[in-house]
Parts: structure tokens; sequence; C-alpha cells
């Protein structure tokens, strides 16, 4: 490897939770002297990566690993009424709180958040206006979160056409492409993290609790139906962008893929943060390590 800097174009993958291993990520490659000149983020890669952008990815990171199960139920604004169970205005204007707004032109680096226009069924890709709402649009999991409406569009999750745009980055001049794919091939065991799929108790409750209000019953095993039914949800999206995604690589094939497994944790474990970030990094260490050697 040359002794220069390599400039990066860095593809921020789909994956609830399991985004979280992208802080990790861009924290080995700021440790390693790689210049991040532009981000293409889907779902959490969008969160993220916009956070970044914005200088601000310390203070997330530092409250994100500080959240309990309690905590991120209060982040929760629930709604039955608007094409999804959670409104996600809490969440985002949390997010404003803790690290600010910025419009994106005005970043220091060249960002894209995708996101899907549901009624015209076309992938979207904002790179300008408010971050906020590029971020809150492309994170909108269909019926988890409600879509966004945005500049006369019905937006979604851009995961539900192109969990790893890696399209919008072509036209940067930079060194390296480097895709984090938070929806690889399951492994027996991961890394440091502990695996299995653990509802905490009070989303259980929630959850439940609204899928029966969704169906007009309230007997005990129409509410396990609806349990059923959301771990059916969470890991029909997990199945359909680990397919998407296989194909965009294939397409597009960058020059770096770094591969976090899908068994590393559900998509609704963000109280797992610290372990997540970890494996981000180490992940991303072995993937520059072997680079390097070559």
């Amino acid at each position: 490897m040359s002794g220069k800097k390599k400039s990066v174009s860095l593809v921020l993958g789909a994956g609830g939770a399991r985004g979280l291993a992208h802080i990790g990520v861009i924290e080995e490659l700021v440790a390693r002297k790689f210049r991040i000149r532009a981000i293409a983020g889907c779902s959490m890669g969008a969160l993220v990566g916009g956070i970044y952008a914005l200088g601000k990815l310390p203070a997330y990171r530092d409250w994100v690993t500080g959240l309990g199960q309690t905590d991120i139920l209060g982040l929760l604004d629930w709604s039955m009424s608007k094409g999804g169970l959670i409104q996600g205005d809490r969440l985002i204007g949390k997010l404003r709180q803790l690290v600010g707004e910025r419009n994106i032109e005005e970043l220091p680096l060249d960002f894209t958040a995708v996101a899907v226009d549901i009624q015209r069924e076309q992938e979207v890709w904002i790179s300008e206006g408010s971050l906020f709402d590029a971020i809150r649009a492309s994170i909108a999991i269909p019926a988890v979160f409600t879509p966004h409406h945005y500049r006369g569009r019905t937006l979604v999750d851009g995961g539900l056409l192109n969990p790893v745009p890696v399209a919008p980055t072509r036209r940067n001049f930079t060194d390296l492409t480097i895709v984090v794919d938070v929806n690889a091939r399951s492994r027996s065991r991961s890394p440091t993290a502990g695996g299995g799929a653990r509802f905490p108790p009070g989303l259980i409750h929630r959850v439940r609790g609204a899928l029966g209000n969704v169906t007009g019953s309230r007997r005990d095993d129409s509410r396990m139906a609806g349990m059923a039914m959301w771990d059916v949800l969470t890991r029909s999206l997990d199945t359909m962008q680990a397919a998407l995604t296989r194909q965009h690589l294939a397409v597009y094939q960058p020059d770096l893929v770094v591969s976090i497994p899908r068994n590393l944790c559900m998509a609704h474990e963000f109280y797992r943060a610290g372990e997540v970030i970890e494996v981000g990094r180490q992940t991303a260490r072995q993937v520059l390590d072997d680079w390097r050697r070559q």
C-alpha cells in the first residue's frame, strides 16, 4: 500500500441496529488516516453517515452506547393511523437536539441518503435540503415507521430497493470505494456479540398491544400470533435486503467490502450498541489489514 493517504467513498448499508457497526468502521478508517470524501447511506447507514458528516459522531456514539431498553422505549412515539407503528418524530427531535441540524449542501463532504418513493415506486437520492428530513425518510421501515412526506413525495426506507447504495458515490473521484454490508451471511457465532433474538420485555408488550389493536383482538393467543407476525416482518426484510445486497455488489464491485453478519443482532437491539460498534471496528481492521498485505 502506498504511503499516500487514501481518499474513500463510503457506502453504509441498511440493517437496523446492526448499522451501529458503521460507527466502528468509520472510527477505524479515521484512525488509519483514510480521508472520507463521500458517503452514501441507506436507513441506519444514512443516519450514522449523516451524523459523521456533521462532525458529531462521538456525541452520538456516547449517547447510543448509554441507552438501555427502557430509554429506547421512551424514544418511540406510537401511531396506529399513519401507515406505521412508530411516528419517529420523538427520535428525530432527540437527534436534532443532540447533534444539531444543517442542510446537506453545507456539509464538508458529499452526502447522499437513499429513500424510496412508495407511490411512484422509485429510488430517491437526497443530496440537498435538511439533513434530518433526509435521514427520517431513509429510516422509514415499511409498517414500522410511518412514511415521511417530504417535498410532495411519500418516502420510505431506501433498503426496500437499494440497501447498499454504491451508485451515488460514482460521481466522486476517490481512491477507494468501501461498502459496509450489515446483511452479510450469518456466522455460527458472532465475533463478540451474543446473537439471539431477544426482545426487550417492554417492547414485547407494546408491540403485542399495538398489533392486537390492529386486529381488534384482545385474546392472549391472538397477541402471540401478532408477535409471530412482527418476527416474520423483520426477518423478511432482512432476507430481502440480503438478496438485494448480493445483486448490487455483483454489479458495482467495490474495492473493499466490510461484511457484518446479519445474525450479529436483531434489528431492534440498539441497547447492544457497544458490542455491535466493536464488531464493526474489528471487522474493518481485519479487512484493512488483509488489503494492506496485498
